[in-house]
C-alpha cells in the first residue's frame, strides 16, 4: 500500500480528530444512558484504532513501526479489556458517583480522556507518519535492532508485566473477600502501594525509546525529528496524569480515609478509637513505597526526607487527623 498523506505529514491532527469523534461517541452513550461500562473501554480501544490506523494509511510497513504498533495495541487491548471487565463484575465505576449526573462536569473527564489518548499515543502516530519512516518523504529507516529498539521493548515488556499482573493480583484479592481494615501485600503489591501506575509509567518509556530509532540512528529531516523528540510528552504526561491529576491523588487520600473512617467513630463531640486499623494502615504506609518497587526491609528505616524527594511520597497524599475528624463529621451529617 503506498503511505497517504492525511492532512498532516506527522499523523498529528487526524490522530486529533479520531481521538475526538470517538470520545464523543463514547460520553454521548455514557451521558443518555448514566452508563459506566464503555468509559475506560472508549479509551483503551481509542490507543489500539490509532496505532492500527496510521500505521495502515501510512504504509510504513517496516519492522520497527510493526511492533511498536502492535506492542501499543496489545497494551491497549489488555487495558480496555480488564477495565471492562471489572465494571461490567463491579455493576458501576465509583468515580463517577459525583458528576455522572451533571453534564460539565462529566464533560470534563470525557475531555481529559481526549488529551491523554492523543498526547500518550503520540510516539507510535509520528512514528508511523511517512514523513518519519518513508526514505522517499523524508523520513529513515535504520535497521530494526538498534540499542534503542532493544531497550525499548525490554523497558515496555516490564512495565506491561508490572502493570498487568499487578491488576490481576489486586483483583484476585479483592475477590476472597479479605478482612476490612487490611491493605492488599500480595504479589507486587508487598513492594508498591501502586505497581500498576509504575509499570504503566515505565511502559510508555520504553514504548518512546523504541519509537525514537529514526532520529537516534538514522537521517530524519529536521521537522521529524522535532517530532520524535516532541513525543516524549508521551510518558512525562503519563508521570504527570498518574502523580498529580487521576492517579494517586485519587488513591492516596480516599484510602486512607476509609481505613481511618474504619478505626475511628465521633462520640460526644469527641474522636474515639474503636480498632486499630488506622495504626495499622500508617504502619502499612511507613513501610512500603508509594511508587517504586522497594523491599520493605529497605523502605522503611529510610529518612523521612529520602521518602519524601527521592521516592516522591509527597505530603499532598498524606490525610492528617483534621481531615480525619472532617470525615467523621462528614458521615454523621450524611447518616443522619
Amino acid at each position: 500500500m503506498s503511505p497517504h498523506v492525511i492532512i498532516d505529514k506527522y499523523n498529528l491532527v487526524i490522530s486529533l480528530l479520531i481521538t475526538i469523534a470517538w470520545q464523543l461517541s463514547g460520553f454521548a452513550i455514557a451521558w443518555t444512558f448514566k452508563f459506566d461500562k464503555i468509559t475506560d473501554f472508549t479509551g483503551g480501544s481509542n490507543f489500539f484504532i490509532l496505532a492500527l490506523i496510521t500505521l495502515t494509511t501510512g504504509g510504513t510497513y517496516y519492522a520497527r513501526n510493526i511492533v511498536a504498533s502492535v506492542l501499543m495495541m496489545v497494551w491497549a487491548a489488555r487495558l480496555a479489556g480488564f477495565l471492562l471487565f471489572r465494571v461490567l463484575k463491579t455493576g458501576s465505576d465509583t468515580r463517577f458517583d459525583d458528576i455522572r449526573s451533571h453534564f460539565f462536569k462529566f464533560a470534563g473527564f470525557w475531555t481529559g480522556q481526549i488529551l491523554w489518548v492523543w498526547v500518550v499515543s503520540l510516539p507510535v502516530v509520528v512514528l508511523n507518519s511517512p514523513a518519519v519512516s518513508d526514505l522517499a518523504k523524508g523520513g529513515s529507516n535504520p535497521k530494526f535492532g538498534t540499542g534503542a529498539d532493544i531497550a525499548g521493548i525490554i523497558i515496555f515488556a516490564i512495565g506491561l508485566f508490572w502493570e498487568a499482573t499487578a491488576d490481576i493480583q489486586k483483583w484476585l484479592y479483592k475477590s476472597s473477600n479479605p478482612p476490612k481494615g487490611k491493605p492488599c501485600t500480595k504479589g507486587l503489591w508487598y513492594y508498591s502501594r501502586h505497581p500498576p501506575y509504575f509499570g504503566e509509567i515505565t511502559l510508555h518509556w520504553g514504548l518512546w525509546a523504541l519509537c525514537i530509532s529514526p532520529t537516534l540512528y538514522g537521517n530524519v529531516s529536521e521537522g521529524g525529528r522535532r517530532a520524535q523528540y516532541a513525543s516524549i510528552t508521551s510518558p512525562l504526561f503519563t508521570i504527570l496524569l498518574l502523580m498529580f491529576l487521576s492517579g494517586l491523588p485519587t488513591a492516596e487520600k480516599p484510602a486512607a480515609k476509609k481505613y481511618y473512617l474504619h478505626s475511628h467513630e465521633l462520640t460526644d463531640g469527641h474522636v474515639q478509637v474503636k480498632s486499630d486499623s488506622w495504626d495499622k494502615y500508617k504502619h502499612y504506609l511507613s513501610k512500603t513505597s508509594i511508587l517504586f518497587p522497594v523491599p520493605p526491609k529497605l523502605y522503611r528505616p529510610l529518612p523521612e526526607f529520602v521518602k519524601r524527594y527521592i521516592f516522591l511520597d509527597l505530603p499532598m497524599y498524606k490525610f492528617n487527623e483534621r481531615e480525619g475528624r472532617e470525615a467523621l463529621e462528614e458521615e454523621r451529617r450524611d447518616s443522619a
